[in-house]
């Protein structure tokens, strides 16, 4: 059963970039040991017969039929535009200044 120490615990907050201090790394510290027995327990119970699964409901996907529609013209596209010109949306520039 694996146990994270207290100076795993620190090393991984120096590696996070993270400034943990006593009380976070031991709540951390306790917090990583429940699941990692966690981890211990499903794999004990999941054995050769069972096959791996990464959600236990079967998922599908729910697309809507592709069908082929008009789009919509420049002039319509525009309508709702506050500038545009020579058929194309004004926006400010954000990039390139000083």
């Amino acid at each position: 059963m694996p146990t994270f120490t207290r100076e795993e615990i620190e090393h991984l907050g120096d590696l996070a970039r993270i400034a943990l201090t006593d009380e976070e790394t031991a709540r951390l510290q306790g917090e990583l040991n429940v699941i990692a027995e966690s981890i211990n327990k499903v794999q004990e119970v999941a054995g050769d017969d069972v096959p791996p699964t990464a959600n236990p409901v079967p998922l599908e996907a729910y697309l809507r039929p592709d069908e082929a529609v008009t789009p919509l013209t420049q002039e319509e596209a525009l309508a709702g535009a506050p500038r545009s010109e020579a058929g194309m949306f004004v926006a400010p520039r954000i990039l390139g200044e000083e």
